[in-house]
């Protein structure tokens, strides 16, 4: 198997999520692992699957023009103006598939904060959430760590995201969908908070890592020849009120 790294590509929020989608619908044969940067035509909004749409709409900023799209992945609000995005696509041949969620999470975000230490930036992978005390049937208060709902992606840090080593800013989310065709991985680094003038060769020392974790190597791959109806139509699927207000 090899991690193919496919060129970068423009698109608006609804074509980007159909894109990913449709690469984890389409396996190339024989199955590859898939690797794509992406940057968006306007500024654009994206929100987890399983999100309100009312709730989002009340957390974006008022008054200004952006694209608006609900993902194929679970997760928060994330505000792509600023930020890096990317897609990891494993398919289900690989031992990544049948691993937990954390596992996956935790692995693609530990190559992530070793590549911005080697370029000079304080990264790290967050270890555990915020702990609140509990009562246990003793009466004895015991640390107990908490799940937070998706909120806002950038506001606040949860376990195995990329966060500053001094400040525990939030640097990097992620969000993932598996299927029987692969695991769907949707990232998003804000870069205002690394200092980091280079994104090429973040990019490309990103995939060479990653490659590395899941043990194949790290190939350049043209663009894969995708059936345009079928795009199209999920295109305008990701962007109709029925997908966008579906809760």
């Amino acid at each position: 198997m090899e991690l193919h790294v496919l060129p970068t590509r423009t698109g608006a929020a609804a074509e980007n999520m159909a894109v990913d989608f449709l690469l984890l619908r389409r396996m190339p044969p024989p199955p590859a692992i898939r690797f794509r940067h992406y940057t968006w035509r306007a500024p654009a909004f994206t929100f987890g699957f399983g999100q309100k749409a009312v709730w989002v709409r009340g957390q974006l900023p008022p008054g200004e023009p952006f694209d608006l799209c609900r993902r194929p992945t679970g997760g928060g609000i994330v505000d792509h103006r600023q930020d890096w995005t990317y897609t990891l696509i494993i398919p289900r041949e690989h031992e990544l598939w049948e691993a937990r969620a954390t596992e996956s999470y935790r692995l693609v975000h530990d190559c992530l904060a070793r590549v911005l230490r080697e370029l000079g930036q304080a990264a790290i992978v967050k270890q555990q959430n915020e702990s609140i005390a509990a009562t246990g049937p003793g009466g004895l208060g015991q640390m107990t760590t908490v799940a937070s709902e998706p909120g806002v992606c950038f506001q606040r840090a949860e376990v195995y995201d990329v966060i500053h080593e001094r400040t525990g800013e939030k640097i990097a989310g992620a969000a993932q969908k598996r299927n029987k065709q692969g695991l769907l991985f949707q990232g998003s680094i804000w870069k205002p908070s690394v200092d980091l003038a280079d994104w090429e060769t973040f990019g490309a020392r990103f995939a060479i890592s990653l490659a590395e974790a899941a043990g194949v190597p790290a190939l350049p791959a043209p663009w894969p020849d995708l059936n345009e109806d079928e795009l199209t139509g999920l295109t305008e699927q990701y962007s109709s009120p029925e997908w966008i207000d579906y809760r």
